[in-house]
């Protein structure tokens, strides 16, 4: 497989997931533009990388405003001609408190990190990929999006939402050359607690490396058939 000349937009770059995807990409000799909300951590990235800057775009980017949203998506359109990828990876969670004591801004908080980022990142990228009739978008969600636990619901509510923008998104992409596709996590595994010293606890723990692989098969030829799967990376169902 790969991904030359594919250009590839991926928002949370710099984190502990985006880090590893990012890496996979370049390797696999895919132009990236690399969105986040810390330029240090963009150019340590950059850094670590070393790409040729005909490769490469970095930008700091809050995707919460769609104007910055949209000039992003500008930026990346001027230097490449294109935008093939779309691999949105920002994450965050607020829980440990049930709904009778969860405060609005919680919700409100979950709402902006996981619907308002995807939906703002959408709007700005996708009719890019549209247009080109080929193009890729993966999501990073949650088995809690449909199976919730007690005190996850300001997550649960964020995740449900983006859940469906996704799903909605599938079905209005049919025909188009362009997927969208969720994969499911519990906990991303930065760390490799899960091998080093596994517990009956982190035994449904993903690492970065396992979801770098599963996002590079969502993003080849052959996965042109899958589109709005919710693939379970948890050693479950």
């Amino acid at each position: 497989m790969t991904l030359e000349n594919r250009v590839a937009v991926i928002t949370g770059a710099a984190g502990r997931l985006g880090s590893v995807v990012t890496r996979d990409l370049a390797a696999q000799g895919a132009r990236l533009a690399l969105l986040g909300r810390s330029a240090e951590h963009l150019e340590s990235l950059k850094d670590e990388l070393n790409l040729p800057e005909s490769r490469l775009l970095i930008r700091t980017v809050d995707l919460l405003d769609p104007v910055e949203a949209e000039s992003a998506a500008e930026a990346v359109t001027a230097k490449f001609g294109k935008i093939d990828i779309l691999l949105h990876l920002v994450g965050g969670w607020i829980g440990g408190k049930s709904l009778t004591e969860a405060p609005a801004e919680d919700v409100a908080a979950m709402l902006d990190q996981h619907l308002w980022t995807t939906f703002h990142g959408v709007q700005a990228f996708l009719p890019k990929m549209v247009k080109n009739g080929w193009g890729r978008l993966v999501v990073i969600s949650s088995p809690i999006a449909s199976r919730p636990t007690a005190r996850s619901g300001p997550y649960a509510i964020g995740k449900a939402a983006q859940e469906a923008l996704m799903l909605t998104l599938s079905q209005e992409l049919r025909g188009s050359g362009v997927t969208a596709n969720l994969l499911l996590v519990k906990t991303i595994d930065a760390r490799h607690e899960r091998d080093a010293h596994p517990t009956a606890e982190n035994a449904s723990w993903t690492t970065p490396e396992e979801l770098s692989a599963a996002i590079l098969y969502l993003l080849s030829e052959q996965a042109g058939v899958v589109s709005g799967a919710r693939i379970p990376m948890y050693n479950g169902y």
